[in-house]
């Protein structure tokens, strides 16, 4: 009779916290490690599997097919390892935790983070909105929010935990944007009251170059399919574009070029509950791993000529 493999959870820790950040080296720092104790961990996950794991994609890595499929496995390994250690070690969370997110980061990788979450603690009821950065922080102020996490447009830095702060883009189609030199630009824009909105129309003035607004809609997804059928271009941060849109370079474009944006996590002035601190201590320390890679020189953006 084989006697099964066991798979080392440490070693499993590695492997996932190493995708999740992009880095092995980063994981190295986080995890308290050397970066070569940890290439001799993934060697030996790798000899345990029999499979290659992990390739390198330019500076970044990716995941084979053997990969992938480890690591779904090793996602919810750990989930479980994570969850009975708490339940014996502490207290079980309890409560409700409403958390506001705008729609740059809720159509990524945070439902999954909040999903983890919720499997960690399954006593705590979490309620997510997504909507608007106005909007959340008017249901902040308001009490129906614990937790947001918004752009910061009027400093109120006070209130908030500073998370990264990330250039703004003019975003525009992979493939090229035939702008007309004898009109205005053709936006594509959320409507009133925008952070974005409101950065673009004020660049755009500064500069003198004549604009209008060729499509608005409420929602982010709407906002990609119009700059991918070419009807304008937006602009937001490069973070979660789809295939189709890149970031531009503001000089080879013709376009003025844009402030940054700090994106914070806010609280309601409430009293401490254990959930909401947990919480917001998770979403802290996941959002600034994540958007590590875009905390960048607005020059080193992808750049595109427009097809003039």
């Amino acid at each position: 009779m084989m006697i099964p493999v066991n798979l080392d959870m440490d070693v499993l820790r590695s492997f996932v916290v190493g995708i999740d950040l992009g880095s092995f080296a980063k994981a190295a720092a986080r995890l308290g490690r050397s970066p070569s104790a940890i290439s001799l961990q993934l060697r030996k996950l790798e000899d345990q599997v029999g499979h290659v794991l992990v390739q390198k994609r330019g500076r970044g890595l990716v995941l084979t097919e053997a990969g992938e499929i480890l690591f779904g496995y090793a996602r919810r390994l750990l989930d479980l390892n994570d969850a009975a250690l708490s339940a014996l070690g502490s207290p079980a969370l309890s409560g409700w935790v409403r958390v506001g997110l705008p729609q740059d980061f809720a159509e990524t990788w945070l439902p999954d983070t909040l999903g983890r979450f919720a499997r960690l603690h399954p006593g705590v009821r979490v309620d997510v909105h997504v909507d608007r950065n106005a909007i959340l922080r008017a249901r902040l102020d308001a009490g129906e929010l614990d937790l947001a996490l918004l752009w910061d447009e009027d400093g109120r830095e006070q209130d908030g935990v500073g998370i990264a702060t990330l250039p703004m883009a003019w975003i525009g189609p992979r493939d090229g944007f035939p702008r007309s030199t004898d009109g205005p630009l053709p936006l594509v824009l959320f409507g009133s009251p925008c952070i974005f909105r409101h950065a673009a129309l004020t660049a755009l003035d500064a500069a003198g170059i004549p604009w209008q607004v060729s499509f608005s809609s409420p929602g982010l997804t709407g906002l990609w399919a119009a700059v991918s059928a070419g009807l304008g271009l937006t602009l937001r941060t490069a973070h979660g574009l789809p295939h189709t849109l890149m970031a531009l370079d503001p000089d080879e474009a013709g376009l003025p070029p844009l402030p940054s944006l700090s994106l914070r996590l806010f609280r309601a002035a409430t009293q401490t509950i254990p959930a909401v601190d947990r919480l917001a201590s998770l979403l802290t320390e996941v959002v600034a791993d994540k958007l590590a890679p875009l905390i960048l020189p607005t020059d080193a953006l992808l750049g595109s000529k427009l097809e003039r």
